[in-house]
């Protein structure tokens, strides 16, 4: 256990060395095991916490290396489905979940109404939130969960899982692959993949924010 703990706190501050350590123990294997990862990361609401972004950039940079045995049209096809199958699993979990959810009304977290403004808040703005989260980590892992809890179409869905993942992944899998190869990225790996948490972690802070604003905002009479 203790080693699977040192493992995967390699693989959150130092992505950039524990793939690459990887990438020489498992060869073409490691496709594979960036497949368990991505899928997990946007696939289990229980693993938020696993390297999205940082693994696809880091994981570009090293395609673009000279002799690499990784090749960039194989990630970007392996990690598009990791991606694609991973929030279309998280879907059916949230789809399956549902009727348990809806079964205990007065629970203090799945109510029915939440659920309620859940499905109508994914009818009305589906496509924007399920693209766009996929470019925000933990919400990302969430979105297609409450999609599923909230019954939206699955064919609907399907559309916009598809448009996101193949998204996500080419824009953080080109952006390593190409800006990977700058002498000053490359050799400070470790504090790029810090500045890309950093500012995919910003949309969270900024709704964060605004969120307690707003509850902030409500006076008595309005709740009355």
């Amino acid at each position: 256990m203790t080693h699977f703990l040192q493992m995967l706190a390699d693989a959150l501050l130092h992505a950039d060395v524990f793939v690459d350590a990887q990438v020489g123990v498992w060869g073409a294997w490691t496709y594979l095991l960036m497949f368990f990862v991505i899928f997990c990361e946007t696939g289990l609401v229980v693993t938020p916490f696993l390297p999205g972004d940082s693994l696809l950039f880091v994981a570009g940079a090293l395609a673009a290396r000279p002799g690499d045995p990784l090749s960039i049209w194989l990630l970007i096809v392996v990690m598009a489905a990791a991606a694609i199958l991973g929030d279309t699993a998280n879907y059916w979990i949230g789809k399956a979940l549902g009727p348990r959810l809806l079964s205990r009304p007065n629970s203090r977290v799945f109510r029915r109404e939440y659920l309620d403004r859940t499905h109508a808040f994914f009818e009305r703005y589906g496509a924007k939130t399920v693209i766009l989260a996929r470019f925000v980590p933990i919400i990302r892992t969430f979105a297609p969960f409450l999609a599923g809890v909230g019954t939206m179409r699955y064919r609907r869905f399907l559309e916009f899982n598809v448009v996101g993942g193949v998204a996500w992944v080419l824009v953080f899998l080109l952006a390593g692959f190409f800006f990977g190869r700058i002498p000053a990225v490359s050799h400070n790996l470790s504090l790029v993949l810090i500045g890309v948490v950093v500012v995919t972690t910003i949309p969270i802070v900024v709704e964060y924010v605004r969120s307690r604003g707003a509850s902030r905002s409500v006076t008595p009479d309005d709740v009355g």
